[in-house]
């Protein structure tokens, strides 16, 4: 396109056309363009909310499982301390 090449750069006409008729397309594109935006904008936000949503109980899911495993090591370390506590007793050492 022509008009486009130059950067509209001298030509006062050619801009004001275009702004001319895009004041006049407006009118008739905006609704059309709304009404098929609308419904895809709100279907984007449906998808970003169920994904939030999903993210959050994963994410619930596996901080369960981290405590889990958390709570289990420290059940073992405590019967391992348990455990050497109750093998070293003052009275079980001989000395030599």
């Amino acid at each position: 396109m022509a008009i486009f090449e130059n950067g509209l750069k001298g030509n006062i006409l050619s801009g004001l056309a275009i702004g001319i008729g895009a004041a006049i397309i407006a009118p008739v594109i905006v609704p059309i363009a709304a009404s098929i935006v609308k419904p895809l904008a709100k279907a984007v936000i449906k998808g970003g909310i169920m994904l939030y949503e999903k993210g959050k109980e994963t994410v619930a899911e596996v901080s369960e499982m981290v405590e889990d495993v958390v709570a289990e090591a420290k059940a073992e370390m405590a019967e391992a301390h348990k455990e050497t506590t109750s093998a070293i007793t003052p009275g079980s050492e001989s000395g030599a």
